[in-house]
């Protein structure tokens, strides 16, 4: 049973963990030839990310690296150096090695057409050949912007799984965040992924938006619920329009109250465990079939920039502008301007431009974290054993700034297990265990609320 009204007490600024550290680390005094020396040296399995960074149009919620455009020149120009990127990028990795995982991420990627689709993923595997047969290969798509040709061309090349953002049906709410979508669209869409073969279809919700109540999201729900996607991704809006522009268009006044927050969210909760959806981190919901399920129920789901996935152990390579890749010791990202990501592969090296080395201690705090983001639940053994510590002696402080979030977890000598509201909790919880946090305390303009 969940304290929904501890839920609110705690409600603070921090880090969403798609990393650890987290992006706000990351350094131009990062080393390009180590990073080098990293992707020659690997001997891992791949996981292959591509960012697309295009859209037509701005929506006002949207905390993404995108490129608003309508020049399908650009598009094509950037084409041309992402096939530039995978050159140079081949020449230093072992393309050999297996890969398990690839994400096309934007932006829209499928504004790109079917035959601009296909130019990329055979430049892809013009180097990259070794696909597993159960490789995960998924794609985000704006269901505005898809229609059969493409799919045919993703399906052609093993794409099995994609993910189609919504954020909201109700048409009021989609006005003000610049994003008008109407159902038989999204509907039209899944039916066609459905028809190409897809494996797994996931489903964006967004509740935190302008003008959004209890009753408007329950519809939404409903609707989501009728196209019976295997997948729900349900976020709390990221209000930070300090960084991004486009949430200023926003009157503040039409934003949800917390308390009306915790209603949507109470609800979402029961209405997709009623349907037959399983919570699975701190923000998905799946059914039972589903392989994110699986590893969840075994403690083998992880986090990453991607979100949730049960591909880990691989070393993940970002391609394109602002993609960040990920090693045992390392966070790389490419440059966030076109300009600078032009003017590296125009001298022959790839597009990177800052990142982090991660040293002993930062890998020991990483572990922690993730076990806990990902799987709610921590073998103190397993990191005693991988890293030579005393867990209680290493975290005696940690543990104690857990304060009263220790009410919502059970810590014994070999484990901690996080109940029902430290699963909606964990971000709190991972912030006592972060060492970066201590200089972040008292400023509220790095990091979007916990709730």
């Amino acid at each position: 049973m969940v304290d929904f009204e501890a839920f609110v007490k705690y409600s603070k600024p921090g880090p969403r963990y798609t990393s650890y550290p987290t992006a706000l680390e990351f350094s131009d005094e990062f080393s390009y030839d180590e990073y080098i020396k990293r992707l020659k040296e690997c001997d891992k399995p791949l996981s292959l990310y591509f960012h697309l960074p295009f859209c037509r149009s701005a929506c006002y919620f949207c905390g993404c690296n995108v490129i608003y455009t309508s020049k399908s020149d650009k598009m094509s120009r950037y084409l041309d150096y992402l096939e530039r990127e995978l050159e140079i990028l081949a020449s230093i990795v072992d393309t050999n090695r297996a890969v398990i995982q690839m994400h096309f991420g934007g932006g829209t990627p499928t504004f790109y057409s079917a035959s601009e689709l296909d130019r990329i993923i055979k430049a892809i595997k013009k180097h990259f050949k070794n696909f597993t047969n159960d490789a995960e290969i998924s794609c985000e798509i704006d269901p505005r912007f898809i229609n059969e040709d493409q799919l045919e061309v993703l399906r052609k090349h093993g794409f099995n799984r994609v993910s189609f953002g919504v954020q909201d049906f109700d048409e009021k709410v989609q006005k003000e965040i610049h994003r008008i979508q109407p159902f038989s669209i999204t509907q039209n869409a899944v039916n066609l992924a459905r028809k190409y073969g897809m494996l797994s279809v996931n489903t964006d919700l967004i509740y935190g938006l302008p003008y959004q109540s209890l009753e408007s999201f329950k519809r939404t729900l409903e609707l989501g619920v009728s196209l019976n996607p295997d997948r729900f991704a349900i976020f709390n809006y990221a209000h930070v329009p300090w960084i991004k522009k486009s949430m200023r268009k926003f009157d503040e006044a039409t934003l949800p109250s917390p308390k009306t927050k915790l209603e949507i969210l109470k609800y979402t909760m029961e209405f997709l465990t009623s349907n037959g959806y399983k919570m699975i981190g701190m923000d998905h919901y799946a059914k039972p079939s589903d392989e994110l399920f699986g590893a969840l129920k075994n403690g083998t789901l992880h986090r990453n920039f991607q979100g949730y996935t049960t591909k880990g152990g691989a070393q993940l390579i970002g391609i394109g502008l602002t993609s960040i890749g990920e090693g045992d010791d390392y966070y790389a990202q490419n440059y966030k301007d076109m300009s600078g990501y032009e003017a590296a592969i125009d001298a022959g090296k790839l597009p990177n431009f800052k990142g982090i080395m991660l040293n002993e201690e930062d890998k020991l705090r990483k572990f922690v974290i993730m076990e806990l983001m990902a799987n709610f639940a921590l073998d103190i053994g397993s990191v005693e054993s991988k890293f030579g510590i005393d867990f209680f002696n290493h975290f005696k402080d940690e543990l104690d700034e857990l304060g009263e979030l220790k009410q919502f977890m059970s810590i014994d000598s070999q484990k901690i297990e996080i109940n029902q509201t430290g699963m909606l909790l964990i971000r709190n919880i991972a912030m006592c265990f972060d060492e970066y946090m201590a200089k972040f305390k008292g400023v509220n303009n790095s990091f979007s609320k916990t709730v």
